[in-house]
């Protein structure tokens, strides 16, 4: 059943009522992301305070967060028509708080660990906010790069499982890099599906936005973390 306030008809393109839904859609989804935060920040304070993601290393913690994560995401399509979505979108950001929970504890036992933690958020805030602007600036059609940074995104992950075994700084580095680029891009993307109307669903475009988010901080995080040393 559908939710009229998740998920809105389309209208034709350029009409005032369809440019309405699409702002209620971006309102909706800007305040659900806003909110997602809050779970995030507990879910990364429990797993510090507590120490409950220490020892989710190599392929444990690889196991860990697959199953958990495609088992939330898989969850929140299959409701987000209705009020529980916002629920499990919610628990979702809760356990990806958890298992970054990890890397923040590392990070923050660092002399400059505040320092790091703080320029990662500033600079995934900063990229949030260029391509939120690009977003509503360019308006040639950028639904053909869906695919193509699909493609990416599956390198990235592929060859994180593979150097979770590996063990190699290089490799880290590379992948970060790499994905900061691929999820900065996606998050135009996402960003502008939701300004054509391409995306009605303002719980499928905070998942998406936050996914992007998320592995934009994680990976600042990592390269400040490797980068700046423990001086």
């Amino acid at each position: 059943m559908n939710d009229p306030i998740q998920t809105v008809p389309s209208y034709g393109y350029g009409t005032a009522t369809a440019l309405e839904q699409r702002n209620k859609v971006m309102r909706n989804t800007y305040w659900l992301l806003a909110l997602s935060l809050l779970p995030t920040v507990l879910g990364a304070w429990v797993g510090i305070a507590t120490g409950i993601t220490r020892s989710l290393s190599g392929g444990l913690g690889l196991i860990v967060f697959l199953a958990g994560a495609f088992g939330f995401m898989f969850a929140i399509q299959k409701t987000k028509d209705s009020a529980a979505g916002v629920g499990v979108l919610l628990a979702f950001t809760f356990f990806m708080g958890l298992m970054l929970s990890r890397l923040l504890a590392m990070v923050l036992g660092m002399k400059n660990g505040t320092g790091i933690v703080m320029t990662a958020f500033g600079g995934t805030a900063g990229v949030f906010f260029v391509m939120a602007t690009l977003s509503t600036v360019i308006k040639r059609d950028l639904s053909g790069m869906g695919k193509w940074l699909f493609a990416g995104a599956l390198v990235i992950m592929v060859g994180a499982i593979i150097n979770v075994f590996v063990g190699s700084t290089v490799g880290v580095l590379v992948i970060s890099t790499l994905a900061i680029g691929i999820f900065s891009l996606y998050l135009l993307y996402d960003l502008k599906q939701i300004v054509d109307g391409g995306e009605t669903n303002y719980i499928s475009a905070t998942l998406a936005l936050y996914l992007d988010l998320f592995n934009i901080f994680q990976s600042l995080l990592i390269l400040l973390g490797i980068t700046s040393g423990d001086d």
